[in-house]
């Protein structure tokens, strides 16, 4: 009977392997370490977007307020003119301070609006990049390491 030596695997080729392995697992965890940034940057700007949406809102109703009070203020002056003249220049005065007061709420929550998708776009474009430059340099560390074998 002939002895049958089992094929061992060659030490080069072992070597070659692990160091493979070891490179895919550093690619890997820049991959994830980018991405756990992107997702805290994410939820920051979540946050960030939250607080302006909660102070957008209070400032909705604040708005809102005051011109519900300018209304029971006109009705207030209109219950107590004492002719229709009287009555139609309250109703004039009402109808120009509430278009004037209508158009700068307007135009507050709409630079509310604009700051807050500048801001996020901002943090989508800044965490794009980071993710991106993280991606490039594993690829280019990656592609180092194999064309010095």
């Amino acid at each position: 009977m002939m002895d049958k030596k089992p094929y061992e695997i060659p030490v080069e080729m072992r070597d070659f392997a692990e160091k493979s392995v070891e490179q895919a697992r550093k690619a890997f965890e820049g991959f994830v370490g980018a991405a756990q940034r992107s997702v805290a940057a994410a939820e920051g700007a979540a946050e960030k977007a939250q607080t302006q949406a909660k102070d957008m809102g209070t400032k909705a109703f604040s708005f809102a307020e005051a011109n519900v009070a300018a209304a029971f203020d006109l009705a207030q002056k209109l219950v107590r003119a004492k002719d229709v003249q009287e009555v139609m220049n309250l109703q004039g005065e009402y109808v120009k301070s509430q278009f004037a007061a209508i158009q700068t709420q307007a135009q507050e929550i709409g630079a509310a609006v604009q700051a807050q998708a500048k801001d996020l776009g901002a943090a989508v474009q800044s965490q794009a990049k980071e993710f991106g430059a993280a991606v490039q340099k594993t690829a280019a560390d990656a592609a180092a390491k194999v064309s010095k074998k």
